[in-house]
């Protein structure tokens, strides 16, 4: 479904468009009848999106007018906007993405670890430069590898194409009501800014042109986030850590409806509260020149730029369980959750967690490109292309890309999570019969100043010919080469919990420390109106919010003037050796991995023509693709764990060095399509293609790393193998259309994808280097035995400290105890991807588009159905093999264009879907986001031919989104946004 206008298709891509006129359109009502156009008289099954007008997309984001074709489906991001896109059940990291027939590099960054996404983020492009994306759903030999949901081409503006002057120019006031709703330290601007123009015109009797376009926005925006870290899921008959006495057992009285042996039950890590606000700024820019010298030459030169600021500031709320003492009541099984659980903390010295946190990050985006075609006869042509692209996503900020402090009143009793209803609910009591939190007993208990990046490299060469043996056969054939380099790298200056030995150190820091003042008292529930149950009295409705950069300043001049100077700084990714200033992020990476992948390609297509009662056309294609992978890592060496926090154990690293590992594959990728007219209003499509897509950048490091932060029960790491194949798919297509009228259309599609090589995450357990664990060791077992702690981790430190310090491995003043010889040796969960599995996807999608008559009302409807032979066991606590993202999709649009006035209302839909198949603890366990509906309404009016006044309201319903794992109970993510509403201005020039 084309939901614009001013379709100019692409020669580079699809070579059945070469017979079509450009059809030049404006408006609502005369794109659908272009994109009927298009859709009818393709190759294979291709939809599209283009501008209703020069300087004017139907939506503000790209991701969100992709989901209005059907097998389209969003991710959306905390602030609710849509960023990457899964077609036909397959994710964004397996379908490529195009500019101008070129394939794009896309970078991303993680807050806390080193990314490993090959997904373009589509948040980056700012809808008004772009004039049409062409989603292709079956494959053809002339499209570059990578693509096996679709391959989606972003076309700019090309002068020539559209001789004359066009020219455009916008204005819009953005008011985001998520900024409003915040503390008020967080608040954002009430209105903000964009502004975009383009320009284009040719010379010289059209022989020569320029396009250029650019704009600028800055929104600003905040999101409210109730979160857990993830659940620890157990069997009924298991004893661990973390599981509820078994039946008879001390503290099983406290038990309600307790999970049966064979059932599979889940206690939450931890519960809190996020209040976050966001400003983004984004810049795009592009330009293109092209030369037509002779009729039959055309040189186009162009250069394509954005970039995205994006700076999140975050207080929260929030408790850690440490799986004492509790009590509990649960769901029925076989998957059962807590519908309460409390923890006992009688000491009452446990954290109230009121940390924040600053966020800042820019990704950019530059492309060169040149392309020359030659039609060296009447029927043959030739065409060389170019480019050299690059993405690059990093830090913004001299803290680093993602910060965080630590803040605590470390008074906390019993806690108790409430799971029953789609808000989880948190109620705490604090120490010495206290009702309310007191700024005199706030202090920092840790910090983290992370640096992430990543960059994307992608230099590529194609010549590609056709020539026409008559005037219904033709052959297409081309060569080419592609390189890209790939870089993903992460620092961490970290000073964990080690506040015990600063607090008692000589001049040491304690709650006195800190001013009264930096702390602004707020209340929780009001930031959460949205999501039912957060009005529930029990809920702990109330927190701390703070000036991070005060804060900040403070703890870091506070900490360098500690007279012990050792206490003055922290180790640079966790090796103790390096020591840094703690409060200042470090360019020097502990993780750094290097991708090297060079392609060789060739293919040829033969299409033709014919009659045979009926008009009909095939053309089969093969593409043989040769790729050579080279993959190094800077692997850092531990050297030992340190027992940092109650239940934080960080892995001691030594100098780092790089390994490198090589893989290669080769793979011979046929393609055919065939169409025939039944009627002159009822055409039937059949396609079968094989696609590759290929493997995650993490997937093929080159070598193994260990997770900085540990538990009680051991760590996590991963390693990657560049020798892994590709995902390889045979993709079937079979589709009717039926053309009535000149906008009207109904199809029915049905698809399926044979895919084999699917990449899984094998956990395996090693003892790597032989690192002693300061847990369940000697004196961890003493203290539990002569201390009578009874597994009270605060308990236990404690004694170790005031019985131990300064024997081997004990420091009191720097809260940290070292694992020693005689100290069990830590396990750690590896992950190792593998190409594991296969897996069918089918589907169909169901399209409907009416206009009715000259009346000026319109609709379009499409309905996806995907489904799969795979499916994730909620009951099953094992490694699975799952596909993320299946889900079912619609929309509806409706509208009315008549007397230069024009409304549009869509309405989109996701069902719920699997969305990892990991959480924050790092071990197995489902995600589902779950079903999301959104109401979008977008109105403009023209003064005159020449000034366009326009306003729309994104999320009009101020719909929310939530993510729950193996039960609805086991809540993961609820998140509040608010409605988006926009008053803008449109004036042209020219034509």
């Amino acid at each position: 479904m084309i939901l614009g206008t001013t379709v100019v298709f692409s020669t580079a891509l699809s070579q059945e468009t070469q017979g079509l006129e450009e059809v030049i359109v404006t408006g609502i009502r005369g794109s659908l009848t272009s994109s009927m156009e298009l859709k009818r008289d393709s190759q294979g099954v291709v939809d599209g999106i283009v501008a209703e007008d020069i300087g004017k997309f139907p939506d503000t984001n790209l991701a969100e007018s992709l989901q209005r074709i059907t097998g389209v489906s969003i991710d959306r991001t905390a602030i609710g906007e849509g960023s990457r896109v899964t077609v036909r059940g397959v994710g964004p990291d397996f379908n490529l993405v195009l500019l101008n027939g070129r394939q794009m590099p896309a970078s991303s960054i993680e807050a806390t670890t080193a990314s490993n996404s090959r997904a373009f983020d589509f948040a980056n492009l700012a809808s008004e430069a772009i004039s049409a994306i062409e989603v292709y759903k079956t494959s053809r030999s002339s499209t570059p590898t990578g693509g096996i949901g679709a391959t989606i081409n972003v076309k700019t503006a090309r002068p020539l194409d559209a001789p004359g002057l066009h020219s455009s120019f916008g204005v819009k006031g953005v008011i985001d009501t998520s900024a409003g709703n915040l503390p008020s330290n967080l608040e954002g601007d009430s209105i903000t800014p964009e502004i975009s123009g383009i320009y284009s015109n040719t010379f010289g009797d059209d022989k020569f042109g320029i396009a250029i376009s650019g704009s600028y926005q800055e929104r600003d925006l905040g999101y409210n986030q109730a979160t857990t870290g993830g659940w620890r899921a157990f069997g009924g008959d298991e004893v661990n850590w973390g599981t509820i006495p078994l039946p008879g057992q001390p503290g099983s009285e406290r038990i309600t409806n307790r999970p049966d042996a064979s059932d599979t039950y889940s206690v939450p890590q931890s519960l809190g509260y996020s209040f976050n606000s966001v400003q983004r700024k984004r810049t795009n820019g592009q330009l293109a020149l092209q030369w037509a010298p002779v009729d039959n030459v055309t040189a186009t030169l162009d250069y394509t730029y954005s970039e995205n600021k994006i700076a999140t500031q975050r207080n929260e709320l929030s408790a850690w369980f440490n799986f004492g003492a509790s009590s509990s009541s649960w769901t029925d099984g076989p998957v059962a959750a807590p519908d309460v659980y409390t923890e006992l903390l009688p000491g009452g010295n446990s954290d109230v967690g009121m940390g924040g946190a600053q966020f800042a990050t820019k990704n950019e985006n530059n492309s060169v490109g040149f392309n020359l075609e030659w039609e060296v006869s009447d029927r043959f042509g030739l065409q060389l292309d170019f480019h050299d692209s690059t993405a690059e996503s990093g830090p913004d900020s001299p803290y680093g890309s993602n910060v965080a402090f630590g803040v605590s009143d470390l008074s906390r009793g019993d806690t108790t999570g409430i799971f029953s209803n789609d808000f989880p609910i948190l109620g705490m009591q604090l120490a010495n019969g206290r009702t309310q939190i007191d700024p005199s007993f706030m202090e920092v208990t840790g910090s983290s100043f992370r640096n992430s990046y990543m960059k994307s490299e992608v230099q590529q060469g194609q010549l590609s010919g056709d020539f026409a043996f008559t005037d219904s056969s033709r052959l297409d054939f081309g060569v080419g080469f592609t390189e890209v380099n790939n870089r993903s790298a992460f620092s961490n200056v970290q000073s964990d919990n080690t506040w015990t030995g600063i607090r008692n150190a000589n001049g040491g820091l304690t709650a006195a420390s800190f001013d009264d003042d930096i702390w602004r008292a707020d209340t929780v529930s009001k930031y959460f109106d949205q999501i039912s149950g957060s009005g529930d009295p029990r809920l702990f409705n109330q927190f701390f919010t703070f000036d991070f950069e005060r804060l900040r300043n403070q703890v870091a001049q506070l900490r360098g003037a500690l007279p012990d100077q050792s206490l003055a700084t922290c180790p640079l990714n966790g090796n103790q050796s390096i020591r840094v200033p703690c409060y200042e992020a470090s360019s020097i990476y502990g993780t750094d991995r290097r991708v090297e992948e060079k392609s060789k390609s060739a293919y040829v297509q033969f299409s033709q023509d014919w009659e045979w009662g009926k008009p009909m056309h095939a053309a089969l294609g093969l593409r043989y693709e040769e790729t050579d992978v080279t993959s190094s890592a800077l692997v850092p060496i531990p050297t030992g764990i340190a027992w940092a926090g109650n239940n934080e154990f960080t892995i001691q690293f030594g100098a780092p060095d790089f390994t490198t590992l090589e893989g290669s594959y080769d793979y011979l990728l046929p393609s055919f399509d065939f169409s025939v007219d039944l009627t002159d209003d009822l055409k039937l499509r059949a396609s079968y293609g094989e696609t590759i897509g290929r493997p995650q950048w993490g997937d093929i490091q080159g070598g193994q790393t260990l997770d900085a932060l540990a538990r009680i029960n051991g760590g996590t790491g991963r390693q990657g193998d560049p020798g892994l194949k590709p995902l390889e798919s045979q993709n079937i297509d079979f589709s009717v259309e039926y053309y009535y009228g000149e906008s009207n259309y109904l199809s029915v599609g049905y698809f399926r994808k044979n895919i084999d090589n699917y990449i899984g995450v094998s956990t395996i357990q090693e003892t790597p280097f032989d690192l002693p664990h300061p847990a369940n060791g000697g004196y961890f077992n003493e203290a539990n035995t002569n201390g009578a702690c009874a597994g009270d981790l605060t308990c236990i430190r404690q004694y170790i400290f005031a019985n131990h310090d300064g024997d081997p491995g004990v420091n009191a003043a720097t809260g940290t105890i070292l694992g020693i010889a005689g100290d069990p040796i830590a396990v750690f969960d590896i992950q190792v991807p593998s190409n594991q599995k296969s897996a069918t996807l089918d589907g169909w999608e169901m399209n409907l588009q009416h206009v009715f008559g000259q009346s000026g009302f319109g609709f379009a409807v499409n309905y996806t159905m995907v489904d799969s032979n795979i499916s994730y066991d909620d009951q099953s606590r094992q490694d699975q093999f799952a596909i993320v993202g299946l889900s079912d999709s619609a929309n509806f649009v409706a509208f009315y264009e008549n007397y230069g006035f024009g409304i549009r209302a869509a309405y989109n839909w996701r069902d719920e879907f699997l969305s990892a198949t990991f959480d924050s603890t790092g071990t197995p366990n489902p995600n589902y986001t779950e079903a999301y509906g959104q109401i979008d309404v977008s109105a403009s009016y023209d003064i005159t031919d020449a000034f366009t006044v326009q306003a729309e309201v994104i999320n009009l319903t101020d719909e929310t989104q939530r993510v729950h794992g193996r039960n609805d109970n086991q809540l993961l993510f609820a998140t509040q946004t608010g409605p988006r509403y926009m008053i803008g201005a449109r004036y042209k020039f020219g034509q």
